[in-house]
C-alpha cells in the first residue's frame, strides 16, 4: 500500500505540474481548471489513497464498477462524476451515488435522471454530452448529441425537477472534421458553451480533455480535465 501511495502521488504530482504549465500558458490561474481523476478498472483502496492525496472529484463509466466502489469510499469527502455512456436502466443506481452525469445525450434519459432525483430528493448535476463528429441532429460513435440538439436538451435539464444544468463534456472525436484536431474541437466546445450560457447563465462547466490532450484543453478554456492512466498508470490486462 505505501509502495502504491508513493507511485501515485508521483503520478498526481506530474499531472499537477502538467496543468500548471499549461494554465501559465494560457495566461489562466491554476484554480480555474478541476482536475478529476478518472478511477474507472481501479479499486477502492486507490480511491481512498487518491482521497488523502487531496483529490476531491473523481470519476466512473460503468455502474456496476462505480456503485460499490462508491458505497465503500461513502465516508470520503468526495464529488462522483459519471462519464459513460448510460442506459436508463441503470439511472436508479447512478443517482444514489453520481453529483454530476456528464454524459446526457437524450431527452429519454433526462426524464429518467429527474423521475429518480425527485424520488430519492436528490439534486444531480448534468452536462449534456456534445458530440462533434455527430451528423446534424444525429448522435456521435461514443453517445452524444450534435451541437444542432444542445439547446433543446438544456432547456429540457433545466426544466426537470431534480436536476441542473452544469454545462457541457465532449471527447476529442476520432473521426469527422475534428479528428486529430482535439485543440481545435475543445475550442469549439467553448464556442458553444458560450452560446448555452446567454440562456443558462449558471452552466459555466466545460469538461474537456483527458490523459492525452489535457493541455490543449486547458489552453482552449476547459473547467474541467478528466484524467485517468496518467495518474493511476495502465492496468495490466488479466490473463
Amino acid at each position: 500500500m505505501t509502495d502504491r501511495r508513493t507511485e501515485l502521488a508521483a503520478n498526481l504530482a506530474n499531472v499537477e505540474e502538467r496543468i500548471t504549465a499549461a494554465c501559465a500558458a494560457a495566461g489562466r490561474e491554476r484554480a480555474e481548471v478541476t482536475l478529476i481523476v478518472v478511477t474507472k478498472t481501479y479499486p477502492a483502496s486507490d480511491v481512498r489513497i487518491l482521497s488523502g492525496l487531496g483529490v476531491r472529484h473523481v470519476a466512473e463509466n460503468r455502474d456496476q464498477d462505480a456503485a460499490p466502489k462508491a458505497a465503500a469510499c461513502a465516508d470520503l469527502p468526495l464529488t462522483w462524476h459519471f462519464v459513460g455512456q448510460l442506459q436508463t436502466n441503470k439511472v436508479r443506481s447512478v443517482v444514489g451515488y453520481a453529483d454530476v452525469v456528464q454524459s446526457v445525450d437524450r431527452a429519454r434519459l433526462v426524464t429518467a435522471l429527474s423521475k429518480e432525483a425527485v424520488r430519492t430528493g436528490r439534486e444531480v448535476g448534468c452536462l449534456v454530452q456534445v458530440a462533434l463528429d455527430a451528423e446534424a441532429s444525429g448522435r456521435g460513435e461514443r453517445g452524444g448529441v450534435a451541437p444542432d440538439g444542445i439547446e433543446e436538451l438544456a432547456a429540457l435539464i433545466a426544466d426537470s425537477p431534480g436536476l441542473r444544468i452544469d454545462g457541457l463534456m465532449t471527447v476529442a472525436p476520432l473521426s469527422g472534421e475534428y479528428a486529430g484536431r482535439e485543440q481545435a474541437a475543445f475550442q469549439r466546445l467553448i464556442d458553444l458553451s458560450t452560446d448555452l450560457r446567454r440562456a443558462h447563465p449558471a452552466a459555466t462547466m466545460v469538461s474537456a480533455g483527458m490523459s492525452a490532450d489535457l493541455e490543449q484543453a486547458v489552453a482552449a478554456g476547459a473547467t474541467h480535465v478528466r484524467v485517468g492512466t496518467a495518474v493511476l498508470g495502465v492496468r495490466p490486462r488479466l490473463g
